[in-house]
């Protein structure tokens, strides 16, 4: 009977070592934080329009996935392949100067190990910025089968230029405080990054987000980060706000209201009598994707879901066409404090 126990004992043992073994090495990053926030060149060509007219998208490409994204089915390499070409073809026709996206991998199993911001960024972006927001060895989700684990992560979000990028900050947004200790280890990091781009000889200034997805009182707290960041800039220097802010107006005290009501602040593609929505991209039901700007700077020109992208992502893109107001260019010819 002792010798039972003491075997089973020693296997229980093995076995919890092996798991808390495991925990640690999976939920351990690849990378230092000093990597986690980058700005650089590429040496593409890049095609600038000689106009006042200037574009920028905002897109959850979802790390190319479709339709399949977090879902526990086969993902074989043709389908990142074939949603690829498309986001090129699609983006290529459009050639906007700054392109800002979320859920973006850079060398993940889960898409191949495709660093997916080069691919794109060939369509002609000397410029980028790249904030990682999720870093694991391993991550062991989608639970079931074992065969659908996403494995090693290294996804983030990223802004392409066709204008030199002069500064980026990388913000951690506030964390769900009930997520157990085991999930919140896996979890991503919810990011404002903030970019300054240098437009000729103005300085425009980008907040791209990825809002918390599954606590709603979680992500109204992670909106008064983000209106606080937007509140320090809008009222000097023209700025635009954009991103999956994974709230959509219809929702029981929308945390969306927030940016919405905002004084002096336009919503690029929305009107209260006709929303316009960007998820999901298969049969759209809600407006998760925004692109906010200050009127005392910017002019919207034109702005739209772009349905053309079909289904490269669950979500759809978001296209602004905007100029700077004259009374910018009359009155700021400063770059704006860090």
């Amino acid at each position: 009977m002792k010798q039972k126990f003491r075997f089973f004992f020693i296997v229980l043992a093995g076995l919890s070592f092996i798991i808390v073994g495991f925990y640690f090495w999976a939920s351990s990053p690849n990378f230092s934080i000093n990597d986690y926030n980058e700005t650089g060149t590429y040496d593409y060509p890049v095609d600038l329009d000689k106009d006042s007219i200037f574009s920028i998208v905002s897109y959850n490409i979802g790390y190319l996935s479709g339709m399949t994204n977090n879902l526990p089915v086969e993902k074989p390499r043709s389908l990142f392949d074939l949603n690829l070409n498309k986001v090129i073809y699609e983006l290529k026709k459009i050639n906007a100067d700054v392109i800002a996206l979320q859920e973006i991998d850079y060398g993940s199993k889960r898409s191949y190990f495709v660093d997916q911001q080069n691919e794109l960024a060939k369509l002609g972006y000397g410029f980028f910025g790249k904030n990682i927001n999720w870093d694991k060895k391993y991550v062991p989700f989608p639970y079931y089968p074992l065969s659908m684990h996403f494995g090693k992560i290294l996804s983030g979000q990223s802004i392409l230029s066709k204008y030199p990028i002069l500064q980026q900050d990388r913000i951690e947004l506030k964390r769900n405080a009930n997520n157990p200790f085991y999930y919140d280890s896996f979890y991503i990091d919810r990011l404002a990054q903030v970019v300054k781009v240098k437009i000729d000889d103005q300085f425009l200034i980008i907040i791209n987000v990825h809002l918390e997805a599954y606590d709603q009182e979680t992500r109204k707290a992670q909106m008064q980060q983000v209106k606080s960041i937007y509140v320090k800039h809008f009222k000097n220097f023209p700025t635009i706000l954009l991103g999956d802010f994974n709230s959509d107006p219809s929702y029981k005290e929308a945390g969306i209201e927030l940016f919405l009501d905002l004084p002096e602040t336009g919503c690029a593609a929305f009107t209260r009598d006709a929303t316009p929505n960007t998820f999901s991209s298969e049969s759209p039901t809600e407006r998760l994707d925004y692109i906010f700007y200050n009127k005392k700077f910017i002019k919207e020109i034109d702005a739209k879901v772009l349905l053309s992208f079909e289904l490269a992502s669950d979500h759809l893109p978001l296209l602004m066409k905007f100029k700077f107001k004259d009374q910018f260019y009359a009155s700021i010819r400063q770059q704006p404090d860090s």
